[in-house]
């Protein structure tokens, strides 16, 4: 069976704070027109899986996102990012402490004090450049590791689905080459539920909660 993809996508975005604003002069009261009701939406009709049919498609990173066990590995790995990050960030404000501290006794402090900082931050660079590229094969490793883990258990339930259904061919719609296929055609849905049933319990994230870094004033 073709090799199954586990994407996950981490974004790490930095808040910017919010500053409160004097509140304005309230503006004269107007009346307002009622909202038109909204119309009701249509109902999409379940249309059951034709049994003359010898092709299907499924969606391999749908099943990821929305079984247990993809979201139970997903929480793992941005949990490994975020406290990685977390010590990233801890060792570059340190970085950051040494250089101001030699900028700020260029004037003052003698000779060998400035060569030993000087030492001291080339030494803080390197450990903080080995760190990171550590902590990206880190998480690599753990990425390959759930992968695996996802694909053995996920292969006997699409086969399984494959031979009740009586295919000869089963697409993926998130891999390349699939142009356009029928939507009653897709067993996605059966294969969640049958990947979920089949791993009670998996998306109980199995990972502890990142500490957070103290931000530098």
């Amino acid at each position: 069976m073709r090799r199954l993809v586990l994407l996950t996508v981490a974004g790490l975005l930095g808040a910017s704070p919010l500053h409160a604003q004097a509140p304005e002069a309230a503006a004269p009261a107007q009346a307002v027109p009622p909202a038109p009701e909204a119309a009701p939406q249509p109902v999409a009709e379940v249309v059951p899986f034709p049994a003359d049919a010898r092709y299907a498609v499924i969606d391999v990173q749908r099943i990821a996102a929305e079984s247990g066990l993809g979201q139970a590995a997903n929480t793992q790995v941005l949990a490994l990012q975020q406290q990685r990050v977390n010590e990233i960030n801890q060792r570059t404000q340190a970085l950051q402490a040494s250089q101001q501290r030699l900028e700020a006794g260029g004037g003052v402090l003698s000779a060998q004090a400035i060569s030993q900082l000087q030492r001291d931050i080339e030494r803080q660079q390197l450990d903080l450049q080995r760190f990171t590229e550590d902590a990206q094969v880190e998480v690599q490793e753990l990425q390959a590791e759930l992968f695996t883990n996802f694909e053995q258990q996920l292969a006997p339930v699409i086969e399984q689905v494959f031979e009740e259904q009586g295919l000869w061919m089963l697409f993926d719609v998130s891999a390349a080459g699939l142009i356009m296929a029928n939507p009653v055609l897709d067993l996605t849905s059966e294969v969640v539920e049958r990947f979920n049933a089949a791993n009670p319990g998996a998306g109980v994230p199995t990972a502890p909660a990142a500490p957070v870094a103290p931000v530098a004033p």
